[in-house]
């Protein structure tokens, strides 16, 4: 067993960190924050030219057919450069469920445009019932025909193609709705993320399609798996953007005649995050070879990814905020945008609570 990346794909991963240091995602975040730019476009245009958004899908439909390790690869250096793109929402989510459970003639629909960044997706899976079960019970598809109401979606203004969590006739599904139907209805919500505004979507009666592949909960649920070991690569780019962050302050600020690093109440707090971090690289690791190979204990894996690099990412944004000292709770700094970016992965897929009951379930079920 092989944990670790291949020289081409290290290879790949550098070339991704150079083209994305062209373009200060943390601007751009910044932007979003102060209500100019939502979403940055020419960073997602570049990104779809280069066939980065596009790594995982086949060439048959316009992708790179590289695999989910590369996928891995791209998404830590996405969350390392805090930039405002969908790719959580439109490449790990909406891409897969189309790849895995869409018909040959959905793929053929939507994946090229997916992979050039022409259509970018959202998935709209929570109510405010609590665990996605529950949740499934909120939209009700019958007849081709969507209806109910979906919160919390991120990226939802900006996106062509929703994914919906759903049920027909009692059976939980996921269901592709396209963004222009004039059934479907957007309301703005105030989010703690601004790169990642979340919207309440009414679907009024929306035209709707079943992805085949992606009915009954352990489709879905696999299907989650496989985005929250990606997810995992994203949120261990913005940890160790974080630590670097607070580690260059470090180095910079002297108090008493003595660069602040050098103190143990810094460099201890500091140590720790970086063990955090790389406990969590350790997870994502294994997950990421669970993923490509495609090992049952995938969703072991996949739980474990997303506890702990939740956990990670957490700490490293706290404590980035810390060692920052009273400069970083003003609006002008960047350091709360990492901890905005935080409290948004952790609410992803699903809630960290919900993902410990899982990896509990996980562990007692493989013991």
């Amino acid at each position: 067993m092989n944990l670790d990346f291949s020289d081409e794909q290290k290879a790949a991963r550098e070339e991704i960190r150079r083209l994305l240091t062209g373009y200060p995602g943390l601007a751009s975040t910044r932007r979003a924050l102060n209500g100019q730019e939502r979403l940055d476009r020419g960073l997602w245009s570049q990104l779809g030219r280069g066939g980065w958004l596009g790594v995982t899908i086949p060439g048959a439909f316009g992708g790179q057919s590289l695999g989910y390790e590369m996928l891995c690869c791209v998404a830590e250096e996405v969350g390392r450069s805090m930039a405002a793109i969908p790719f959580g929402a439109s490449v790990v989510l909406v891409t897969d469920a189309l790849l895995q459970g869409g018909s040959e003639a959905q793929r053929q629909a939507y994946l090229p445009a997916l992979a050039c960044g022409e259509l970018i997706g959202a998935a709209a899976l929570v109510d405010g019932r609590g665990t996605l079960r529950a949740a499934a019970h909120g939209c009700l598809f019958e007849a081709g025909r969507l209806t109910g109401t979906r919160s919390a979606v991120s990226d939802g203004l900006d996106a062509n193609l929703f994914v919906v969590l759903a049920h027909a006739a009692g059976e939980p599904g996921l269901y592709l709705v396209e963004g222009s139907d004039r059934h479907v209805l957007r309301e703005p919500q105030q989010g703690i993320d601004p790169a990642h505004t979340p919207v309440r979507v009414r679907f009024e009666g929306a035209a709707a399609q079943a992805l085949p592949g992606c009915a009954g909960w352990s489709n879905i649920e696999a299907w989650l798996a496989r985005a929250a070991v990606v997810v995992a690569f994203e949120q261990l780019g913005a940890a160790g953007a974080a630590l670097d962050a607070a580690i260059a302050y470090a180095k910079e600020r002297h108090a008493f005649g003595r660069p602040i690093g050098s103190f143990q109440a810094i460099k201890h707090k500091l140590a720790d995050v970086y063990i955090a971090n790389e406990l969590a690289r350790s997870n994502a690791y294994y997950g990421a070879w669970a993923l490509e190979s495609g090992a049952s204990t995938l969703a072991l894996a996949a739980a474990a990814a997303r506890v702990s690099a939740t956990e990670a990412l957490e700490r490293a944004a706290r404590e980035c905020i810390q060692t920052h000292g009273g400069i970083a709770v003003t609006w002008e700094h960047d350091a709360h945008l990492f901890y905005r970016r935080a409290q948004h992965f952790a609410l992803m897929l699903g809630g960290l609570r919900e993902w410990q009951f899982r990896l509990v379930q996980e562990l007692a079920r493989t013991a």
